[in-house]
């Protein structure tokens, strides 16, 4: 079964240490993808996503523009980040691993997600709808993503680990008809 994500009840956020002493949270405006989700077998199901990377906000400009630079994204040369799944887990009642490919920049790595099943309902409007959380750390150099800037108290400026929070909403997309 296909469904799309709802870009206007989902989000794709992260949190990363800022001169040691404080957390910095950003988000991602735009993504798309599809998720074909078995609800009678969750390990089969797929999940492809790309993520605009030109999108990002962390509600200070300045950074904004570092960051699409080629200190960070690239944006420019990268426009994407993508996530392809290749195998899911389940390891409790509506809760799993999704294990796939995260591409940033010009390197894909393997990662997992934790994830939530959070459920599924019917809109006024009649169409059906589901909800999933999910999150993971990366580590940004593993992505090339080295910039950074010494401090003069010690330490640095950007930490290294990055915490990726997601939540999801699909909307179950019409089968096609046959011929």
């Amino acid at each position: 079964m296909s469904w799309q994500i709802d870009s206007a009840h989902s989000e794709i956020q992260f949190t990363v240490r800022h001169m040691m002493i404080s957390k910095v949270r950003g988000r991602f405006e735009t993504f798309s993808g599809t998720v074909a989700y078995d609800e009678a077998n969750p390990t089969n199901t797929i999940v492809d996503i790309a993520i605009d990377t030109n999108s990002i906000n962390t509600r200070e400009g300045q950074r904004d523009g570092h960051l699409r630079s080629p200190d960070f994204f690239n944006t420019e040369l990268y426009p994407a980040i993508t996530f392809q799944s290749t195998q899911v887990e389940q390891t409790a009642e509506n809760k799993g691993k999704l294990i796939g490919n995260l591409t940033i920049r010009d390197v894909t790595k393997e990662v997992a997600l934790d994830v939530t099943f959070e459920g599924k309902a019917q809109s006024p409007w009649g169409t059906t709808s589901i909800g999933f959380s999910a999150t993971t750390k990366i580590n940004r150099k593993d992505f090339n993503l080295t910039w950074n800037q010494a401090l003069e108290t010690g330490g640095v400026l950007v930490g290294d680990d990055v915490t990726i929070n997601i939540e999801l909403e699909l909307v179950q997309q019409a089968e096609a008809q046959s011929a």
